[in-house]
């Protein structure tokens, strides 16, 4: 059924909770679960919130807000990112726990969902003062976090400096080193082989899949890749090794294209140097929105999101979308390209990559044995080609989308063990 302008402009302005509650309702209607566990999956289990009071490298105290954000533990302990950001909020790190919660369960690994915030700018603070913010917030959260508890992760504007002052400020707490408590750490200190790629690999490894049953030949393919960070640069990267033609990227600044192709090794050095890809000679500058709308096979939107909403999804000329970003297409837009024949592969699946490879880092952490980059990554791929065909194979069945049946697939998952498990007392 069509949508009227108003409604399309209403749908393209939910926040991501609605957004995901929406996906998670069109799912249980399909299912038909009990009404009793929808409630209970429609709420997180824990949220904690503190307040961060550090001293600023000019004497000063300022005080931060930060959250963490339990959704569910049926499944297992939680897990989830931690990111810093001037705009993070409790709504958006309840529904990112929410889709962490999805994401483990439809690649199938022992986790719950969690997410984590911090509201600052990190670009505006020094290192050390990032470094006295995050011990404070590790150790504000300690209560609530550990390997078999919650283990924390990167996520936007934190990365493995970061996640090393958390597991120390963690073992400082309980007298001995505990480089579960968390992952995507530097791989001096317990960190895995490949994490640092994880995310962006495992969004091209569904890719190929979803190409060979779409009859697309990626070595005679084009791609856009909006959002040029460590996902959308390495997801870029991997494609154009499989012989797809690189014509678009973009960063926070704006983007390029060029009918002929990116050199990537020359636009890698070139952002090196000037922090941006715009700029970049010989070829035409598109805003990220236009970006979107290229003429193009595949399609990898991997910043920020609900960037496809109601009224660019008609303009979409991919047969092909990737989601490499959490939440980069509405509810509304979703609808659109499943009725226009675009292949969407959803977020909790595409970029599952990173989390599935967290658990590799956790379990080589807990055995002390530690694995090489070749073993991780045909691990990882094969969990991830794994999960795209448990994924398709409900597709199928059922006639739905992609998205339909990822969230099928998990919440079954999620509903079973918490029907195993009972409710207590």
């Amino acid at each position: 059924m069509s949508m009227t302008t108003s409604e399309n402009n209403i749908c393209s302005k939910n926040t991501l909770l609605e957004e995901t509650i929406l996906q998670v309702e069109k799912a249980v209607q399909r299912l038909g679960l009990d009404s009793g566990y929808v409630k209970i999956l429609k709420e997180p289990k824990r949220v904690l919130s503190v307040s961060i009071p550090i001293r600023m490298d000019n004497g000063s105290i300022e005080v931060f807000r930060g959250f963490r954000v339990q959704h569910n533990l049926a499944r297992g302990p939680a897990k989830g990112g931690i990111r810093y950001h001037p705009e993070v909020d409790m709504d958006e790190v309840t529904a990112l726990a929410m889709l962490m919660t999805w994401k483990c369960a439809v690649v199938n690994i022992p986790y719950g969902g969690a997410k984590g915030g911090v509201i600052c700018n990190p670009k505006e603070l020094s290192l050390g003062e990032l470094e006295r913010l995050t011990r404070r917030f590790a150790s504000e959260i300690s209560i609530i976090i550990g390997p078999e508890k919650d283990i924390p992760a990167p996520d936007v504007y934190t990365n493995p400096q970061v996640m090393a002052w958390i597991m120390d400020t963690f073992s400082m707490h309980q007298g001995f080193s505990v480089p579960a408590v968390v992952t995507g750490k530097p791989i001096e200190i317990g960190g895995s082989q490949g994490r640092n790629e994880a995310t962006g690999r495992g969004v091209v490894f569904t890719i190929e899949e979803a190409a060979s049953r779409l009859e697309i030949n990626l070595d005679e393919s084009t791609a856009a890749i909006q959002g040029y960070g460590n996902v959308g640069s390495v997801a870029a990267a991997d494609l154009s090794n499989l012989g797809c033609r690189i014509v678009a990227v973009s960063d926070s600044r704006g983007g390029i294209y060029s009918e002929k192709g990116l050199d990537l090794e020359k636009l890698n050095a070139y952002k090196a140097s000037t922090g941006s890809v715009v700029g970049y000679p010989e070829v035409r500058p598109v805003s990220n929105q236009d970006l979107l709308t290229l003429d193009c096979d595949v399609l990898v939107p991997a910043a920020l999101e609900n960037q496809i909403t109601g009224e660019n999804a008609p303009k979409i000329k991919a047969r092909l979308v990737a989601e490499g970003a959490n939440g980069p297409i509405t509810h509304t837009a979703d609808q659109i390209l499943f009725e226009r024949g675009i292949t969407v592969i959803p977020d909790i699946l595409a970029n599952a990559g990173g989390v599935v490879v967290s658990y590799f880092e956790w379990v080589q952490d807990l055995q002390n044995f530690y694995w090489t980059k070749d073993e991780v990554n045909r691990q990882l791929r094969s969990r991830m080609v794994e999960s795209f065909r448990e994924v398709y194979q409900f597709k199928e069945q059922d006639g739905v989308s992609m998205r339909e049946a990822a969230y099928m697939l998990a919440l079954g998952r999620v509903a079973r063990a918490m029907e195993f498990r009972g409710l207590y007392p």
